[in-house]
C-alpha cells in the first residue's frame, strides 16, 4: 500500500468517530465533549470538506471534495457518505476499547493511547498506534468559517502487512458547533494530507 492509499484509508476510518462528538458546557468554566445522541443531528445538516495529499517532491496524489449529509427515511436519520447510507444511531454508538479514538469526556490536557487494527479492501492488514493529547480549545479559522475548536494531536506510527511502516502524526481541529472536525493535517514520512471544512449548513441556515 503506498503513502496515498494508507493515508486515505486511515482518514476514512476515523471520519465516523470524529463526527460523533458534541459540546457541553456547565455554568462555570468546565468544558467537556461527550458523545451525542441521535437527536443532536437534524435533517438537512451538511458538511463539505476539500482535501489534498502531496509528497515532499510536489507530487499530488489526491485532490477533491468530500460531502456528508443527514437525511431521513421512514423517520430514521441516516448520514449519506459518498455511496453509503449509514444510520446515525451507528455513528453515535459508544466505542468499546481499551485504546479508544477518544477518551471521554474530551477536554484540554487529557492524554491517552490510541491503537487501531484494520484491513483494506485488497486484504492488506495494518495497525495504527499513536499517543494522543488534547492541546487547546480556542478560536480557529478555516475556509468554512471561524469556530471554537479543540486541537487534538496524534503522534505515532502506521504499518501494514506489505512491509510499509512510517511515522503517522496528525492534528485534528474539532469544532463542537458543527459536531465535526474543521481541519485535519496528517504527515506520513514524505507525504502530507490536509482536509479542511469549506461549508457547513443545517436545517436552520440552509
Amino acid at each position: 500500500m503506498n503513502h496515498f492509499k494508507a493515508s486515505i484509508y486511515i482518514t476514512k476510518l476515523i471520519y465516523l468517530g470524529l463526527i460523533s462528538l458534541v459540546f457541553s458546557c456547565d455554568e462555570n468554566t468546565s468544558i467537556t465533549t461527550k458523545q451525542p445522541t441521535v437527536t443532536d443531528y437534524s435533517v438537512g445538516e451538511k458538511w463539505i470538506w476539500k482535501y489534498k495529499g502531496v509528497t515532499t517532491e510536489g507530487v499530488v496524489r489526491s485532490d477533491g471534495k468530500d460531502t456528508r449529509k443527514i437525511v431521513s427515511e421512514d423517520g430514521v436519520l441516516y448520514m449519506l457518505i459518498e455511496n453509503d447510507t449509514i444510520p446515525v444511531s451507528d455513528i453515535v454508538k459508544p466505542e468499546e476499547s481499551e485504546t479508544p479514538k477518544y477518551k471521554w469526556p474530551l477536554k484540554v490536557g487529557e492524554k491517552w493511547k490510541y491503537e487501531k487494527n484494520w484491513t483494506s479492501q485488497d486484504g492488506t492488514t495494518g495497525k495504527q498506534s499513536q499517543n494522543v493529547e488534547v492541546l487547546s480549545f480556542k478560536e480557529e479559522t478555516v475556509e468554512g468559517g471561524t469556530f471554537m475548536a479543540y486541537t487534538i494531536e496524534y503522534k505515532g506510527t502506521i504499518s501494514n502487512s506489505r512491509g510499509y511502516s512510517a511515522k503517522a502524526n496528525e492534528v485534528w481541529l474539532y469544532a463542537p458547533e458543527v459536531k465535526n472536525f474543521i481541519k485535519m493535517t496528517q504527515t506520513q514520512d514524505d507525504f502530507l494530507y490536509v482536509e479542511e471544512l469549506i461549508k457547513y449548513s443545517n436545517s436552520s441556515n440552509n
